[in-house]
């Protein structure tokens, strides 16, 4: 089974390990824009952070296959689920009372006494 929200190097989509690319998806950001931080990065303190990549790609697993298959919708659903779970929980929930709260709407009307829904239906038989 593949954890959705767990960091992995994103081989498919990487240049040379996946590293910056895997950080890219785990947050949601553009890759683009991961590497030009990077490099920035590297400008002002070089070997830690050099260090720090290859132990990234030596440390994460690959990104297991059936992720690369997940729809647009649920990849964005995820990367918001790690970046900030308890928004996504909180906008999950009120998402969920608002359906509720629509059908709670309908069978009120439909078991309401009304006449003339009452009349349409007897038109029907």
């Amino acid at each position: 089974m593949s954890v959705r929200t767990k960091y992995y190097l994103d081989k498919r989509n990487g240049k040379f390990m996946g590293v910056l690319a895997g950080i890219a998806d785990y947050f949601g950001a553009d890759v683009l824009w991961v590497r030009l931080g990077f490099v920035a990065v590297m400008c002002f303190v070089f070997p830690p952070v050099f260090f720090m990549y290859f132990v990234a790609a030596w440390v994460a697993d690959r990104k297991p296959d059936a992720l690369y298959s997940d729809s647009p919708d649920d990849q964005k659903f995820y990367a918001t689920l790690r970046t900030s779970p308890k928004r996504t929980i909180r906008d999950t929930r009120s998402m969920y009372r608002d359906v509720d709260r629509r059908l709670q709407d309908i069978e009120a009307y439909m078991t309401s006494s009304n006449s003339r829904l009452d009349r349409e239906i007897d038109a029907l038989r």
